[in-house]
């Protein structure tokens, strides 16, 4: 048995207000979502000539395709089968209901790992990778006994219906979570949303986390480009750039989250849009997302938005906490950095030194975007064991 896990964790004293979960949408719903989707009322198509197509947003004929798609050949019960047989679970923290995916591993040495997904992903950005992580093929790569948790206001997870879910909360979420999972201590991943989560964890609880790997990397404030590489000056300059042209959406859910809500909640197409065009701005493609993620991989991750209601409520979590990051806050547990070539927001190395102090693998890949694991799955996974192997090395 591990030292840094219980074999029975569901037999803890701490575990007894964790039941096991099924998600199971109601024929009405899915019937409905066909309805709307058959009579859509759409746009007429942008102007733009010639390439980016993509330069006004979601181009018509991409959408019309995938609406098609979605209404007529996408199979919804073919996800719902995969999240039961991974094992979904819910418990209440500070009085929400938290929904959660666990997969434990076979292997006596596996240790426990914490999976964090961002906006505008969900569970479905993990579903394909989790069982490579729990139980590698290589009996040699390392083992993990695997927790996606549902952020507040997303997915199964209860929407807050106060306010105070921001990062900071979370994060304690996530150490009682694991607790009460019999995994006192553990490991951590995120990006995006669930990157800043993941700093947050390992800053301020140390005693409970053994290191981080993250795709998400915020410097402190005030830092200055002299020194940096070529390469480095050219990630902040994108960065950059993306603050301060490209992050609209971010804006509004910031400011007005309840407004662009009733549109998520109320029009799939609206819903898809919304969604798409992260996935195409975000993800290392040419022209399309579908050129490295499936279209039933993107719906999946819709669609559940879609029969859970929740654009409104997962929308919050930037009116909770955009630009919240404890400008002090420092990381001193091991941390495994990896910075996606197209990802929206790199951070220079000697930046990230000032807030992660035990950086003990960085890694710069030469493809791969905001959506790795369902961009570059494989690379995904042999990146993220390589960087916690070298957390747990910094162990010993």
């Amino acid at each position: 048995m591990s030292a840094l896990g219980h074999l029975d964790p569901m037999s803890t004293p701490d575990s007894i207000d964790v039941q096991p979960f099924e998600a199971h949408a109601t024929d009405a719903d899915l019937d409905d979502l066909r309805a709307r989707l058959a009579v859509a009322r759409l746009p007429e198509a942008e102007t733009v000539s010639g390439s980016p197509r993509w330069a006004q947003g979601v181009p018509l004929a991409d959408l019309v395709d995938l609406v098609n798609y979605w209404g007529t050949e996408y199979n919804w019960r073919s996800f719902e089968e995969r999240l039961h047989r991974i094992g979904q679970y819910r418990t209440t923290i500070d009085g929400l209901g938290i929904h959660f995916l666990h997969r434990r591993s076979a292997r006596a040495d596996a240790t426990p790992l914490i999976l964090t997904h961002g906006w505008p992903g969900s569970i479905a950005e993990f579903i394909d990778v989790v069982d490579e992580l729990a139980d590698p093929e290589d009996a040699a790569a390392p083992a993990f006994h695997v927790v996606v948790p549902s952020l507040p206001g997303f997915g199964y997870s209860d929407k807050p219906a106060t306010a105070g879910w921001g990062t900071e909360k979370i994060a304690a979420a996530w150490v009682e979570l694991m607790e009460r999972l019999g995994y006192r201590k553990f490991l951590a991943h995120g990006g995006d949303w669930g990157g800043n989560i993941t700093t947050v964890l390992g800053g301020r609880f140390p005693e409970h986390v053994l290191g981080i790997h993250s795709l998400f990397a915020e410097a402190p404030p005030g830092m200055t480009t002299d020194g940096l590489t070529a390469t480095e000056r050219q990630w902040a300059e994108e960065t950059r750039h993306f603050w301060r042209h490209r992050a609209a959406y971010a804006k509004q859910q910031a400011t007005r989250p309840q407004t662009i809500g009733y549109s998520l909640v109320d029009s799939p197409v609206g819903l898809l849009a919304w969604i798409l065009d992260k996935f195409a701005e975000w993800s290392d493609t040419e022209d399309s997302p579908f050129e490295t993620i499936s279209k039933d991989r993107i719906l999946d991750d819709v669609t559940l938005y879609w029969l859970t209601r929740t654009g409104a409520s997962a929308a919050r979590i930037y009116y909770e906490s955009h630009n919240s990051l404890d400008p002090d806050l420092r990381v001193d547990v091991p941390s495994a950095i990896t910075m996606y070539p197209h990802d929206i927001e790199k951070s220079p190395r000697p930046w990230a030194e000032k807030r992660y102090r035990r950086i003990v693998r960085w890694n710069a890949p030469e493809s791969g975007g905001h959506f790795p694991s369902l961009e570059v799955p494989d690379y995904f996974v042999n990146d993220l064991r390589e960087g916690l192997a070298a957390v747990l090395a910094a162990q010993r």
